[in-house]
Order: structure tokens, then sequence, then C-alpha cells
């Protein structure tokens, strides 16, 4: 009975398929993209939709086909697998893929390839929601030429934009990893959106790029604090700098209003915060608070209010900013400038150890002494040390980082 199981598993074990590889994605501009592999790529998570495990169960060469229309999106959506377990030989259900996907899809999607093929000769009605805001130009080394992107600021009264973004927004689910969709009925929410100019048959015609969502929130008694929810760069535009230009120009637009206090965050990740060093660095490195004997002199009050003022940045990204700058102008093989550096970077970094002690020291005094283990009364001062040093060592490292792209620039 049980080897009879083992192969029963093997068998089943065929039916197994990770949802990153079958889900294939495209944005399409020309009838011929359909067939060429070159624009097709595939999701970094699929976790949100199929589980943590990533896997679709039931199917052979299974391929979940998502390509959308490069400007407004309008997505092609089919399933194809070469076998499918059956219930009544295998006495086991196939996933319901379908379901899954249509679960964060909207409806109106197209099954049959020639539908969408009609549907994207009428693409060359399709232009971007919303206000311009900033032009831009990136030289494109395979076209062998300028190519021009624009960004724009929309809202949900745009006509036609509610139902464009939540064809959007699915792409969330694949590229970050706690991605949620928002509540469009709230009208603090900003969105700004990339789009490629590029040419079709004379015409001019525009590509989604990627987008940023930011949640006005409300400052008593009369400003606000915009703060960035979600940002997507689309893979085949990632690397090109896009990114920075958006984050860029959504800090110029709130600079011009008196009623921002400044721009903050939620839950950053690692690559956002790399990205806004730069962006905010490249801001700041003009401003007059932030000359080199300024800096040499130690973070400041100035530097906080007049960050803030002009480019709306709050204390805590304004002292990152300090600490890069300060870098910059640091001889780090002279002994004395390198020390002091090491050891005004290393006081922000032992806040939050010392907050800890303070709080172990307040357990103390409730605890009787019995029940605070030894490993609670004496954190261990070397490894402490141990810490700090690699935590200074890997910002050092970020910080270079960011400079020679502004070197670059």
């Amino acid at each position: 009975f049980s080897s009879g199981l083992t192969a029963m598993e093997k068998k089943l074990a065929e039916y197994k398929c990770n949802t990153n590889e079958a889900i294939q994605l495209k944005l399409v501009r020309f009838p011929e993209d359909l067939e060429d592999d070159n624009t097709t790529f595939n999701p970094e998570y699929s976790h949100q939709v199929f589980g943590d495990d990533e896997v679709a169960f039931g199917y052979k060469g299974l391929k979940i086909l998502l390509y959308y229309i490069a400007g407004n999106l309008s997505t092609l959506f089919r399933i194809e697998y070469t076998s499918k377990v059956n219930e009544k030989f295998d006495c086991v259900e196939a996933d319901d893929v379908e379901s899954k996907i249509r679960e964060i899809i909207p409806p109106g999607f197209c099954t049959n390839t020639d539908d969408f093929v009609s549907l994207l000769e009428k693409e060359v009605n399709f232009k971007p929601f919303g206000m311009l805001l900033h032009t831009y130009s990136v030289h494109n080394e395979e076209a062998g030429e300028d190519i021009t992107y624009q960004i724009y600021k929309a809202d949900m009264t745009c006509p036609g934009f509610q139902e464009y973004h939540e064809r959007l927004q699915t792409f969330l689910m694949w590229f970050i990893e706690t991605a949620s969709f928002i509540d469009i009925d709230d009208e603090r929410w900003n969105y700004f959106l990339v789009f490629e100019k590029y040419n079709k048959d004379g015409a001019t015609l525009f590509a989604t790029v990627g987008y940023m969502t930011v949640y006005n929130y409300y400052v008593y008694p009369d400003k606000t604090r915009p703060r960035v929810s979600q940002m997507l760069i689309l893979p085949p535009f990632q690397g090109e700098g896009h990114g920075a230009q958006l984050l860029e120009t959504v800090h110029r637009y709130y600079m011009s209003s008196p009623t921002v206090l400044d721009i903050t965050a939620e839950d950053p990740s690692d690559n956002y915060v790399k990205l806004r060093d730069f962006v905010l660095v490249k801001l700041c490195q003009d401003l007059f608070c932030f000359s080199p004997e300024k800096l040499m002199q130690g973070f400041s009050q100035e530097m906080v209010m007049e960050a803030q003022q002009k480019l709306k940045i709050n204390k805590q990204h304004t002292r990152r900013v300090y600490e890069i700058l300060r870098l910059r102008a640091t001889d780090m093989g002279d002994a004395e400038q390198s020390r002091s550096y090491r050891l005004d970077v290393k006081r922000r970094l032992i806040g939050p150890y010392k907050k800890k002690q303070r709080e172990l020291a307040k357990m103390r005094r409730c605890l009787r002494p019995e029940e605070l283990t030894n490993q609670l009364n004496q954190i261990d001062l070397n490894m402490q040390h141990e810490q700090l040093e690699e935590s200074f060592q890997q910002l050092v490292s970020d910080y270079r980082r960011v400079l020679e792209r502004l070197a670059q620039a």
C-alpha cells in the first residue's frame, strides 16, 4: 500500500507548477509582441494570490497569460496547459486558477487574441490622465535615440481613470511583497503616473511605465503631510532612472504648496530607501546649510528647518542626507576626520540600544530579581559594539553607492 501511495504522490507532484513561472505578463504595443518571448516578464511574487509556496496544483505545463495593452492596460487573460488532473481518475481536484486571478483583475478583460488585437488598433486614442508635471528624456542604447517620458498627476475625477487604475494596480500584487489595493473613494489620494511616448505608424502613442500613490494626511490645524504609499516602475522599465525622476517630481510638486509640512513614506523597502537617499541628496546638496564647512560642524537645527521649509523633507531623512553629504566632504583616509565621522553616525545608531536599556532598567524595577534571567540583566556590550560597527559599515557602503550615482548624474 505504502509504495502505491508514493507512486501516486510522485504522479501528483508532476502536477505542481510554480506560479511565478506560470504567470506570463506582457505590455503589448504591436501585434508581433504577442509572439515575441522577449516581451514577456514574470512576477517576483505570487504568494498573495496563490499562497506562501507560490504553487498551483493540478496542471502540467501551466501558463497563465496576462497581457496588457501598453497604454490603457486593456487586458487579455487566458489559461493554457498540456494536461490537467481529473477528478474521475485521479480523485483530486485541480486548483481553480481562473477564479483566483479573477479576484484581482477587474472584469471586462478579453479571453481571446483576436479581440485583444482589435483593441490594440484603438490604442492610438489613449492619452495620459490628469495634469502634466514633468517631461524628461533618456538615451536608449538599443534604439540609438532619446526616448521621451512624461509624468502626470491624476485623480479619480479624470474620465476613465478609475477603470484604468483598477487595471494598473493589479501589477502591485506581482511586484510588491505586501501590496494592498487602496480605497479609491477617499479623496485624499494623489496619483502620479509615468508614461513613455512612442511612435506607431506615424502617430504618437503613450505607454504606461509606472506610478506612485500618495496619501495626504491631515495635520492640525491646516497642514498636510503627504505619505508615499506604493510606488512601482514596471519591470521592462526598471534600472533606467524613472523611479528617481518620479520621486523628485513628486517632491517638487509638493514643494510649491505652502500647506504641506513634509513628505514621509509608509513602510519603505530597502530599494525605496536607496532611491530616496539619492533623490533627497540631489535636492539638498546645493542648500547653504549643507556646505562642507557646515557639514563638518555636525547636524544642526538649521539643516532640519531649511530642508523642511524649502524641500518638504522630514527630520529623519534630513539626518541621512547630512550623513551622506558629510561622508562626501570627509577625507576618510585622515584618522581624525574619519574618527569624528564614525562617532557622529554611531551616536545616532546607538539610540535604539539605549532605549532598550532604559526599558530593561524599568523591567528590573518591576520584577523580582529571580524572575529576571541573567541574559536580561546584562546586555553583552561586546556584541553591541560589534552590531554597531556592522551597522555603520553597511551604512557607509550604502552611502558610497548613493554618492557614486550622484557623481554620474
